[in-house]
C-alpha cells in the first residue's frame, strides 16, 4: 500500500473500548445458538456493495451499519432536499448552515464533511446512479444539483469503504434514481408558504410491453429567504429512458439544473442579537449550471453472473459574486480625505466631501477616501472598506466503469465475488478576481475602478493583495477493485475487499506559467491500495453482529495543491499560490455492532466506531498576517457510539437515533488564531494558536439525538413530528478550545450552543387522486446557531464601519474579535396540494 512519497503504512489496533468487550461477549454467547437461519428479518433489505448495480447482499452480510431510505421515506418527511432529510432522519448526520442557504449546507456524517464550499476538507463521497458527483475542483458537493423528486432510494455507507473510491474517508452516500417501471404514473404538486416560498413539481413514469420505460421529473423552486436579500431560484429537470428484456437492462439518464442562490453566511454576535434576520455583507450569489448524462447497463450472463457498467459525462459551470469586507482597510485611517485627495475629488467634479473632522462617530460608512485613492491610483487597497470577489469555475468530467458479479460456491460454501475497474478524467478552468469598493448602510458593496491585482501601492515591507487566479487543471484516475463474501456456514459470513487507485493531477497557471515560486504549474501523481475486511454473525432470527476494518484515501485537490507553499502563502478563498506536493489523506476505520428486531415492525441497532485520519490536510497559519497554506500533519480521530430503534404500534410509528461523537486532534500544530483571545501576538491582533493532542475539532457536536413519530388518525388523515437535538460545538478558529471573551477585545464565547428543533407535518387525502399537505418547521420558533467562527469584526455595536477601534498600540492596530454564528431558520410554514394519476 504505497502512498505518495511515503513507504508502506502499518495498520495499528486501537485500544479496546469497554463496549467492544461487551459486544465481543455477545458474539461468543450466541455462537452455539440452537435456532439458526441463513438471514434474519433485517435482511429484507438488500444492499449493493459497490456504486454500480450488481448482485446485492442481504444486510446481515454487510459488516457495517448501513442506513437505507426510500422515496417514500423522503416524501413522508417533507424535507426540502436530501440534505435536510439526512439531517432529520439519519443517524450520525448533522448540518452546519455556514452558507445560510437551504441548498448549500455542510453535511457532516460521523464528523466528516460533504460541503459546497471550496477549500473545506471533504471526507464523504456522493454517488448518483453509480457516478461519483464530488466535483473535480475541491471535491465539493453541490446539493442543489441533486433533484429530490428523482430519488428512488439511497444508502449511507459508513466508514472508509474502499469500494466507493476516493474521498470515502467517513462514509459514502449512494443514490439510485427512479425508473418508469417501478414509478409509473403522473403527479403534479404545487406548494407555497413563508418568506415567499413557492414551488411546482411534476413527475411522470411509464413502460410498455416492448420493454421500453421512461421517467421524467421537473421542478421549479423560489423563495425570498428569511434573511435580508437572500432569494433562491432552482430549476431542475431529470429524465431516464430505458429498455429491458429478460437478460439486459439499458438506461440513459439526463439531468439539467440552472440555479441561483444567495447565501449570506455568518453574522456577528452583537448584530445578530439586534436583528436575527440581518446580514454581515452582501451580496453573496452563487450560480450553478449543470448537465449530466449517464448510460448504464446490466446484462445477466447466467442466473448467477451479472455484468454491469456505465459511461457518463458531466459539465458544470459555477460562478460566485461576493461582497466582502476589505480587512486591510480596518488598520488604516479611512474617514477624513487629506488635501491631495480633496483636490482630486474636486477635479473629478465631486462635491459634499468633508474638509475636516470626519471620524467613525459621524461617518459610519466612509467612502470619500476610497473614491479619492481610486482617482489618484494610490492606495485604494488600504482606504476602501469593501471588496468584491468574483470567481468562475468551468468543469468537465467523464468516465466509464464496469464490474462482474458472480454468485456461486467456493469450497462448497456460498460465495459472491465482484471485480471491476473504472476510469475518470476531469478538465477544469478556474478564474478569480477582486475589485475594491466601499460598504453601504445596507451592507452592500459599491465597486470602484480599482482591482486586487497586486498593482496597488503598498506600505514599506508590505505586499499588495493579488487575488487573481487563472488555472487549468486536469485529473485522471484509474482504479481496480474487487470484493468477495464467503458464507463460512449458516451463521458466519466473511468479506474481503480492496481497491487500487492511481491519480495524476496536472496544473497549469495562465498568469505565471513555467513553474517557480509564484506559479501554480505542477504535475503530481498519487497511488494507493486500500483494503477492507469484515465478518458478520447471525445466530438467530432476532439479531446479528458485525465487525469490520477498512481504509480509504483522498488525494489532495487542485486548490490544496495550489496553496501548499510555506514560502508563498495564500489567503483563501481569495487566492492560491505555489504548489509543493502534499500527501494523500488516509483514514482507517473500525466498526463493531449489533442489530436485530423484536418483531416484524420493531428494529434496533447498537454500534461503536473509530476512524483515524493520517496525513490530514489542514490550513495552517503563516507569519504574514491573515495568510497561510495547506499542510499535511499527524492525525485526527473521530470515534463514537451509535444507537437506534424503530417500531410500529398500530397506527403509531416511532423511531429514534442517538450518536455520541468524539472528534479530536491527535497531533500538535500551529494554526491561525484571528479572533482567538489566546493568539500569540496579543489582544486584538492576528497571531497564531497551538493545537495540542486531545483538543476537540470545531463544528462537530458531541451528542446528536433524533426522534420521529407518525400517527394515522384515519386512512385519509395522518400527522407526523420529528425532533432534532444537537449539542454545542467549538467555533472554527477555536481549534485549541481555549478562547475566552473579555468584553473589550473579544466578544462571544467561541462556541455555538446546543439546540433542539421540532417540525410538524400533516397530510389529508381529499380523494383518491388529490392530497393536501402542510408542514411547520421549527415549530417553537427557536433562535439557534448550527455553527460558529471566530474572526475580526468590521462593525461597531451600532452597525457602522469601525477602523482602528483602539488606535495604535505598540505600532499595531488591534481589532475587535468576535464570534460569528450561522443562524438557523425561524418558524416557517408551507402548504401544498398534490394531484396523482
Amino acid at each position: 500500500m504505497q502512498d505518495h512519497l511515503s513507504s508502506s503504512s502499518r495498520i495499528s489496533t486501537p485500544r479496546i473500548h469497554p463496549l467492544v468487550l461487551a459486544l465481543a461477549a455477545a458474539f461468543a454467547s450466541g455462537a452455539h445458538a440452537e435456532e439458526a437461519v441463513y438471514s434474519i428479518a433485517p435482511t429484507v433489505t438488500v444492499v449493493g456493495q459497490t456504486p454500480l448495480p450488481g448482485l446485492e447482499q442481504p444486510l446481515s452480510h454487510i459488516a457495517a451499519p448501513v442506513q437505507t431510505s426510500t422515496a417514500r421515506d423522503i416524501e413522508q418527511s417533507m424535507a426540502l432536499d436530501i440534505s435536510a432529510f439526512m439531517n432529520r432522519r439519519l443517524n450520525g448526520v448533522h448540518v452546519n448552515e455556514t452558507q445560510n442557504n437551504p441548498f448549500q449546507p455542510d453535511v457532516n456524517y460521523r464528523g466528516f464533511t460533504a460541503s459546497p464550499l471550496l477549500g473545506t476538507p471533504q471526507g464523504l463521497s456522493v454517488y448518483f446512479d453509480g457516478v461519483r458527483i464530488n466535483q473535480p475542483f475541491g471535491d465539493v458537493v453541490s446539493w442543489d444539483l441533486i433533484p429530490r423528486s428523482a430519488i428512488a432510494s439511497m444508502n449511507m455507507m459508513p466508514g472508509s469503504n474502499p469500494l466507493f473510491g476516493l474521498n470515502t474517508l467517513g462514509g459514502a452516500l449512494a443514490i439510485q434514481t427512479k425508473e418508469g417501471r417501478t414509478h409509473a404514473g403522473t403527479s403534479v404538486q404545487v406548494s407555497g408558504g413563508s418568506y415567499g416560498r413557492r414551488a411546482m413539481e411534476f413527475e411522470h413514469g411509464g413502460f410498455n410491453d416492448q420493454g421500453l420505460e421512461w421517467f421524467i421529473t421537473a421542478n421549479h423552486f423560489h423563495e425570498n429567504g428569511w434573511r435580508t436579500n437572500s432569494p433562491s431560484d432552482l430549476r431542475q429537470v431529470f429524465g431516464k429512458f430505458g429498455w429491458q428484456n429478460a437478460s439486459t437492462d439499458l438506461d440513459l439518464s439526463v439531468a439539467y439544473a440552472d440555479n441561483r442562490m444567495n447565501g449570506n453566511g455568518l453574522q456577528e454576535k452583537r448584530l445578530l442579537e439586534q436583528d436575527y434576520s440581518s446580514i454581515y455583507t452582501q451580496p453573496d450569489i452563487t450560480k450553478n449550471r449543470s448537465l449530466f448524462l449517464n448510460l448504464t447497463g446490466k446484462h445477466s450472463l447466467s442466473d448467477r453472473a451479472l455484468l454491469s457498467g456505465n459511461v457518463y459525462y458531466r459539465k458544470i459551470t459555477g460562478t460566485t459574486y461576493n461582497g466582502d469586507i476589505n480587512e486591510s482597510a480596518l488598520e488604516n485611517a479611512i474617514y477624513q480625505p487629506n488635501a491631495d485627495e480633496r483636490d482630486a475629488l474636486a477635479a473629478a467634479g465631486y462635491s459634499g466631501f468633508p474638509t475636516s473632522g470626519a471620524n467613525a462617530a459621524n461617518t459610519p460608512f466612509p467612502y470619500w477616501r476610497c473614491l479619492a485613492n481610486t482617482l489618484l491610483a494610490d492606495e485604494p487597497n488600504e482606504k476602501c472598506s469593501g471588496l468584491i470577489n468574483r470567481s468562475r469555475t468551468d468543469q468537465e468530467n467523464f468516465g466509464l466503469a464496469g464490474q462482474l458479479s458472480v454468485a456461486g460456491e467456493l469450497a462448497g460454501r456460498k460465495n459472491l465475488f465482484i471485480i471491476g475497474a473504472g476510469y475518470d478524467q476531469s478538465n477544469l478552468h478556474f478564474q478569480q478576481s477582486g475589485q475594491y469598493g466601499y460598504i453601504n448602510p445596507d451592507r452592500s458593496v459599491t465597486p470602484v475602478d480599482a482591482w486586487a491585482d497586486g498593482s496597488q501601492n503598498a506600505g514599506e515591507g508590505e505586499v499588495a493583495l493579488d487575488s487573481r487566479v487563472s488555472l487549468n487543471g486536469r485529473t485522471r484516475t484509474v482504479s481496480v477493485f474487487a470484493t468477495d463474501t464467503l458464507s463460512l456456514n449458516q451463521h458466519w459470513h466473511a468479506t474481503v475487499s480492496g481497491r487500487y487507485n492511481r491519480s495524476t493531477v496536472k496544473n497549469r497557471d495562465n498568469l505565471n506559467p513555467g513553474g517557480g515560486t509564484d506559479s501554480l504549474d505542477g504535475n503530481h501523481s498519487f497511488n494507493r491500495f486500500n483494503p477492507a475486511v469484515g465478518i458478520t454473525f447471525t445466530p438467530s432470527h432476532s439479531w446479528n453482529a458485525y465487525a469490520g476494518y477498512n481504509e480509504g484515501s483522498r488525494t489532495p485537490t487542485t486548490i490544496e495543491l495550489g496553496c501548499a507553499n510555506p514560502e508563498n502563502p495564500c489567503k483563501l478563498p481569495n487566492a492560491m499560490a505555489g504548489d509543493p506536493p502534499l500527501k494523500q489523506v488516509v483514514t482507517k476505520t473500525w466498526d463493531l455492532g449489533l442489530r436485530g428486531q423484536l418483531n416484524a415492525a420493531s428494529r434496533w441497532n447498537l454500534g461503536i466506531f473509530r476512524s483515524t485520519s493520517h496525513d490530514d490536510i489542514l490550513f495552517v497559519a503563516d507569519e504574514q498576517l491573515g495568510y497561510g497554506y495547506f499542510k499535511n500533519f499527524g492525525k485526527t480521530r473521530r470515534q463514537g457510539v451509535e444507537a437506534g430503534a424503530s417500531t410500529a404500534l398500530g397506527a403509531l410509528s416511532l423511531a429514534f437515533n442517538y450518536t455520541w461523537l468524539d472528534a479530536t486532534y491527535r497531533s500538535a500544530e500551529e494554526v491561525g488564531g484571528t479572533g482567538n483571545s489566546t493568539n500569540e501576538e496579543g489582544p486584538g491582533l492576528e497571531g497564531t494558536i497551538d493545537i495540542k493532542k486531545g483538543d476537540r475539532i470545531p463544528l462537530i457536536p458531541r451528542h446528536l439525538f433524533k426522534a420521529s413519530a407518525d400517527y394515522r388518525f384515519t386512512p385519509a388523515f395522518s400527522m407526523g413530528a420529528d425532533l432534532v437535538a444537537v449539542s454545542g460545538s467549538y467555533a472554527r478558529g477555536n481549534e485549541n478550545n481555549q478562547h475566552q471573551p473579555d468584553g473589550t477585545y473579544y466578544l462571544g464565547s467561541g462556541r455555538s450552543g446546543g439546540y433542539a428543533v421540532m417540525n410538524l407535518s400533516a397530510r389529508y387525502a381529499m380523494t383518491r387522486n388529490v392530497q393536501v399537505f402542510g408542514q411547520i418547521n421549527n415549530l417553537f420558533d427557536r433562535e439557534y446557531a448550527s455553527g460558529a467562527q471566530l474572526g475580526s469584526t468590521a462593525f461597531s455595536a451600532s452597525g457602522g464601519v469601525l477602523a482602528r477601534p483602539f488606535g495604535q498600540v505598540n505600532g499595531d492596530y488591534p481589532q475587535v474579535g468576535s464570534t460569528f454564528y450561522a443562524p438557523g431558520a425561524p418558524r416557517t410554514l408551507w402548504v401544498g396540494v398534490r394531484y396523482s394519476l
